[in-house]
């Protein structure tokens, strides 16, 4: 880019322009008038000289006593100064300061001398080649009324009038320069003061733009460089203010989409990202800044969403529509898309804020597994009850055999009922302490509470003839909930019992590894199919419903202790492989 020229250089040359051209008018004015003065001034002088020659010479030249005559002109003309001629009107000279009159041309066609026979004075300018020199002359007549006789004549060499204006031409040319110089000065000076406001108020604007409003711009006396110098201040201070506003409120807008769970997105009227929170860079995968400027359908690519966008858009009304991901696992979003406008109620584009209602969708599909699980296990031992209850009513009580059969087969339903019903506030009620924090644990010695529980398993272990071994260091103690955890252990022991067949071990260890502490329950059972191993501790899950009921399952006992391993900030995790019986393992925090 080409640079520009400074003002200083822009005002400076026109004041020197200005000024020059002022200066030449003035000096050629001056030297014309000087000119016309000083040649009026040598013709007025000339007059007077002829005039004061011909007082002297005119007695004598009327009475014709022209002895002498050029003597007395040289007399004369050294005494003013100047060439005084005498010529008759026949045009023969009779007198002459400088030649001889002898022999001097007939004067008679000289313009000066045929003005001067008229009785006016004549004047006039030629070259004289008597002399050699360009002459000034003036001749005066010398009347014997009515005609004049003879020519008085005054004259002068062009060269002395050229030699006193060249030296006032001299004079006037170096006062004109030192005016010019002069003035060249103070324009600099004038120029130099106008543009050095100009120049801060430049760099006092650059500083501005760089984000410095802090400074502030020296007033100048002037009232319109000095009122610009405020209004930029004013501006500057009003700028600052408005900037610390506009960062206030973007730093708390950025504040709050950074801490916002739900993913939001901006995106203007051609579909490109401007706006992307933190949340949705986890959500949708992506970057915010390799994303920025990219369309939504280049940069997260799904037809619905997309779809979403574009409705969004092209509505007026604000757009709420469910969004499925899909995955391992699948994702359910809510979305809600409205219209952005500008101050000028302008659409320039749209926000959408998406929520992930996966768990959501999760805990509802459990909630609705639950129940129709639950109403499944507790509608069986209902109608075998309320069947065996109406077949005693109509008759069965009459055979005390039958009747007593089926007694049993209602107390061993009743009885079933009571276990889930049991079961199902155990785990209402581990979830519940859970959420509000209620468990509270303890350091307690770990073999104790496997040897409790263990005896409660000892009656149905000893019918089938399986062993129960425990391998725990006695120093093993860490923070839990007995009650809890016993319970967990029990749950474990009875089901590697009830599915583990006589004869056979089942293994108890607890060890400490690294920082944590692994307790296993390991049976020689006849294990479980690969497909189920992800969804037996759900809720009234079981890998074989048949027989887990002629055991006396309920469907629960996993999934407590579940609940039970995520109370105490642990997990479980299970190994098992059909016909290699199963291992399942508590790992807890050791703290």
């Amino acid at each position: 880019m080409r640079r520009r020229p400074k003002l200083l250089w822009q005002l400076y040359p026109t004041y020197v322009v200005i000024t020059l051209v002022s200066v030449a008018a003035v000096a050629w004015y001056a030297t014309k008038a000087v000119e016309e003065l000083t040649v009026e001034n040598t013709i007025d002088q000339l007059k007077s000289q002829a005039i004061l020659a011909r007082e002297i010479v005119a007695e004598d030249v009327l009475g014709q006593r022209w002895q002498g005559m050029d003597e007395r002109c040289q007399q004369l003309g050294a005494k003013i100064g100047s060439r005084i001629t005498v010529i008759l009107a026949s045009g023969k000279v009779i007198g002459d300061t400088s030649e001889d009159p002898g022999r001097m041309n007939d004067h008679s066609t000289r313009p000066e001398v045929k003005t001067a026979l008229t009785g006016k004075v004549g004047v006039a300018q030629r070259y004289s080649f008597t002399v050699n020199k360009t002459m000034v002359y003036v001749a005066v007549p010398v009347q014997d009324a009515p005609s004049a006789v003879a020519v008085i004549r005054a004259s002068m060499p062009v060269a002395e009038m050229t030699g006193t204006l060249n030296h006032i031409y001299l004079e006037l040319g170096l006062q004109c320069l030192f005016i010019a110089l002069l003035a060249a000065a103070v324009s600099l000076y004038v120029s130099y003061r106008i543009n050095r406001p100009i120049t801060a108020m430049k760099e006092g604007a650059v500083q501005f733009a760089a984000g410095d409003l802090s400074h502030r711009l020296e007033v100048p006396g002037s009232e319109e460089i000095g009122g610009l110098a405020e209004a930029l201040n004013s501006m500057a201070a009003q700028l600052d203010d408005r900037i610390s506003t506009i960062t206030s409120q973007k730093n708390q807008l950025e504040a709050i989409l950074t801490s916002m769970v739900e993913a939001v997105v901006a995106i203007d009227n051609d579909g490109r990202i401007a706006r992307i929170n933190t949340a949705a860079e986890r959500f949708f995968n992506v970057k915010g800044e390799a994303v920025r400027g990219m369309r939504l359908a280049e940069a997260i690519r799904n037809t619905d969403l997309n779809r979403f966008a574009s409705d969004t858009l092209t509505g007026t009304e604000p757009v709420v529509r469910d969004i499925v991901f899909i995955g391992t696992p699948d994702r359910y979003i809510q979305a809600h898309g409205n219209t952005l406008h500008d101050a000028r109620k302008r659409k320039t584009g749209a926000l959408l804020v998406f929520d992930d209602v996966t768990r959501l969708k999760a805990l509802e599909n459990v909630r609705r597994d639950f129940v129709a699980n639950a109403s499944h296990e507790l509608k069986t031992p209902l109608t075998t009850i309320k069947g065996f209850l109406e077949t005693l009513k109509n008759g069965a009580m009459d055979d005390p055999e039958s009747a007593e059969r089926f007694l049993d087969i209602i107390i061993r339903n009743t009885e079933r009922l009571t276990s889930i019903t049991e079961d199902i506030l155990s785990l209402s009620r581990i979830e519940r302490q859970q959420e509000q924090g209620e468990i509270q644990l303890e350091k307690t010695a770990f073999k104790p509470l496997l040897e409790s529980a263990v005896k409660a398993c000892e009656k149905r272990a000893h019918e089938k003839r399986i062993s129960i071994e425990i391998s725990c260091d006695d120093q093993l103690a860490p923070k839990i909930k007995p009650s809890l955890l016993e319970q967990a252990v029990v749950n474990l022991v009875d089901n590697a019992v009830k599915y583990s067949g006589p004869g056979t071990i089942v293994t108890i260890s607890a060890v400490r590894e690294n920082n944590e502490i692994a307790l296993s329950v390991q049976d020689q059972g006849r294990g479980i199919e690969s497909e189920h191993l992800e969804r037996i501790f759900e809720r009234f899950y079981r890998v074989d419903k048949a027989r887990s009921r002629q055991e006396g399952g309920t469907g629960l006992g996993l999934a407590i202790v579940k609940h039970i391993a995520k109370a105490h900030q642990g997990r479980i995790d299970v190994e098992s492989s059909p016909g290699q019986g199963s291992t399942f393992t508590i790992h807890l925090p050791a703290i």
